[in-house]
């Protein structure tokens, strides 16, 4: 048998990290842990250290550095901090593949670095492609690094899409729960508390992931990736709403044949498949007992009820800096909601208005994408005050 791939979760301490640590220590045949990466939260990463016992831990925030080295101490593994640390760790010569769970900006120059590295990315992270598909993309063809989706959705069109030919397929549909709010009126969102807009039916998920399935800003973003990822152009990518969560995503090919991908909803399963490709192992998730399947239904979505969609297909269609915007727009309007400063149903809304006054770079670098999403923060709070 080969040797265990060295594998490097940034993002650990969060939802998907946590999970991609559990499947990992399931598989120890498969994957050696080689860093652990995180943006502050140096206590819990302190424990998970102490559990895996990497090579190197890094931390991006540098007070969180300083007591992570101290909490450490004698451990064996290498302390990093910044974004530096994070290249670093990523770069590692041990390293074969990342799993990228780590949220917002602070990686992005980390997950590239890896990329250039020629790495097999497992991508969770959504500000990559959302901000910078336009570099991530090329980047992993130049360098021959593979990129394999984690969300659940672009797993499930990554899966599907494996019978066929990328010339094959004619549309992909990406699923979507609908939220709290799939049956409510506009005027129900419009007076949502923040209670309210975090009780998701289906997914425990983070707040700010929750309130973008409240607004389905989120499906918005996943239509930007699966622009990216998969070379399609927005007229091929189609949301529906399946409440059931069941079905993840399917693949529509020419000749009419529609593949789903099917599984109960777990994180666990989509992570397994990124870090295993193109093997198919035994999982550590429930199965899903077909027989027990009550009904699974489909519907389009209100987009007058939710006009985040929309900004997706735009953004698509736009390329250049509008992804960048959008996204740093709605974390800053997200967390606008969480304070109680703006209504929900005002999130799209000044996301769009924020996204038209913005003055575009068609091919932007990372630089001119990290001022682009600091103009549409700064953007925000002009407009709440």
């Amino acid at each position: 048998m080969a040797e265990p791939s060295g594998v490097v979760v940034l993002g650990s301490t969060g939802s998907v990290g946590s999970n991609a640590l559990d499947v990992i220590g399931r598989l120890p045949d498969r994957f050696r842990l080689i860093g652990l990466g995180a943006c502050s939260q140096w206590q819990r990463l302190a424990e998970q250290a102490n559990q895996f016992r990497p090579a190197a831990v890094a931390v991006y925030n540098p007070d969180a550095a300083e007591k992570l080295s101290k909490a450490l101490n004698g451990s064996g593994s290498k302390i990093l901090s910044g974004s530096e640390g994070m290249t670093e760790l990523v770069t590692h010569a041990d390293c074969q593949k990342v799993l990228a769970a780590s949220s917002g900006t602070s990686t992005l120059a980390a997950i590239l670095a890896a990329i250039k590295a020629g790495k097999t990315i497992a991508l969770a992270n959504k500000e990559l492609l959302v901000m910078a598909g336009a570099i991530a993309m090329p980047l992993a063809k130049e360098h021959q690094a593979t990129i394999i989706p984690v969300d659940s959705e672009h797993s499930a069109i990554f899966q599907a899409a494996q019978c066929g030919k990328r010339s094959e397929i004619r549309k992909v549909f990406i699923t979507a729960s609908g939220g709290p709010f799939r049956n409510g009126s506009i005027e129900q969102m419009a007076k949502a508390n923040v209670q309210e807009a975090l009780a998701h039916p289906t997914w425990s998920m983070g707040p700010k992931v929750t309130i973008d399935s409240a607004t389905m800003m989120n499906k918005a973003l996943e239509i930007i990736e699966a622009h990216w990822l998969f070379d399609l152009p927005a007229d091929m990518i189609e949301v529906v709403i399946h409440p059931e969560s069941i079905i993840h995503s399917m693949v529509e090919f020419r000749d009419g044949s529609v593949l789903a991908q099917m599984s109960p909803p777990d994180m666990r399963s989509p992570i397994q498949y990124a870090l295993t490709f193109p093997e198919r192992l035994a999982g550590c998730t429930p199965r899903l007992d077909v027989g027990h399947l009550a009904s699974m239904s489909f519907h389009p979505p209100d987009y007058k009820r939710f006009p985040a969609i929309e900004l997706g297909y735009q953004v698509a269609k736009t390329g250049g800096t509008s992804g960048a915007v959008l996204n740093a727009a709605n974390e800053a309007l997200v967390e606008a909601f969480l304070d109680k400063r703006i209504r929900l149903t005002d999130i799209p809304v000044m996301a769009k208005t924020i996204l038209d006054h913005h003055s575009l770079i068609s091919d932007p670098d990372l630089s001119d994408i990290l001022t682009a999403a600091d103009w549409a923060v700064n953007e925000v709070h002009k407009c709440i005050g």
